[in-house]
């Protein structure tokens, strides 16, 4: 399965919970997650993702601690089988 296809499914999930998931691009500082998932009742979260398999740059990883250590959630999926656990993670927190 193709990064794109899983982004497709990502951003049907968010709406069919009710949420947005917006493309999150940042110029000049490289290595942000991909897309925001902003769902009901103030919840946020950043969504790296991935082909099946294939992992972060050091890059998006130095980000992902930077993002975490200020209090934001930050997933980094490759498959869409991840997409529930992580909505659901994200609306309980």
């Amino acid at each position: 399965m193709q990064e794109k296809i899983i982004e497709q499914q990502l951003v049907h999930s968010v709406k069919h919970k009710g949420g947005i998931c917006p493309k999150f691009v940042s110029p000049g500082y490289d290595g942000m997650p991909d897309r925001l998932v902003l769902l009901p009742h103030g919840r946020i979260a950043f969504v790296e993702l991935k082909a099946p398999g294939k992992k972060m740059r050091p890059l998006q990883v130095h980000r992902k601690r930077q993002l975490e250590a200020l209090g934001f959630p930050v997933y980094c999926i490759d498959n869409s089988t991840q997409l529930g656990g992580m909505l659901d993670a994200i609306q309980t927190s």
